[in-house]
């Protein structure tokens, strides 16, 4: 799929976690290895996306800082855009450490007649930070969404015609019930450790 570009979103403070999430390690690699080997089956390239001193981390991949510094996820979605010089990019956040390449190839198979297309969780919940934009048509919409103040990146969803892929149109796929499981804090760490070890 050389018309897809990765992205991944390793911004935010971190602060209920208490530690850099970016660094975080579940089975022996960390969440920007799997984020990194999940785009892998999608894009052509992957860049981070986010400050400077955890990008430099990854000397093997590509970083970009944040355009609208300090601007939350919106900021970052972004800065994702503006770099991509492919037609699409495909943009997952670092704390989604379950998501993989049959998930984000079931989705970039979504994409005839739409300008993004975002998967929903089990309750119908939008995940826009595991997601694929069409870059001409949302770079400009998200520029506009922040000048008007707008941090939400489902507000761009909002605004550009996308298309929804229900859990119902996923749910085949191996891993699947914990594609959108966000690890934010200690206590989402160590029951993603957990289920890891079951799994074992």
């Amino acid at each position: 799929m050389r018309d897809i570009e990765g992205f991944i979103l390793i911004g935010g403070a971190s602060s209920r976690m208490g530690t850099n999430k970016a660094l975080l390690s579940i089975d022996g690699r960390n969440f920007v290895d799997r984020t990194n080997d999940a785009l892998g089956s999608v894009a052509t390239k992957t860049t981070l996306v986010g400050p400077n001193e955890t990008c430099l981390n990854w000397p093997s991949l590509p970083a970009i800082g944040d355009i609208h510094v300090e601007w939350g996820a919106l900021g970052g979605l972004h800065s994702a855009l503006s770099a991509c010089r492919a037609e699409w990019a495909a943009v997952v956040a670092c704390d989604l450490p379950f998501v993989t390449g049959e998930l984000l190839k079931r989705l970039a198979g979504f994409r005839e007649g739409a300008d993004a297309v975002v998967p929903l969780q089990r309750d119908g919940i939008r995940q826009p930070l595991c997601a694929l934009y069409r870059v001409i048509a949302c770079r400009d919409r998200a520029e506009q969404l922040i000048a008007d103040g707008e941090r939400r990146p489902r507000a761009l969803l909002d605004a550009v015609n996308t298309r929804a892929v229900g859990f119902e149109e996923l749910s085949d796929l191996k891993g699947a019930e914990r594609f959108f499981m966000n690890v934010n804090t200690p206590e989402d760490f160590a029951h993603a450790r957990a289920i890891i070890t079951r799994e074992d």
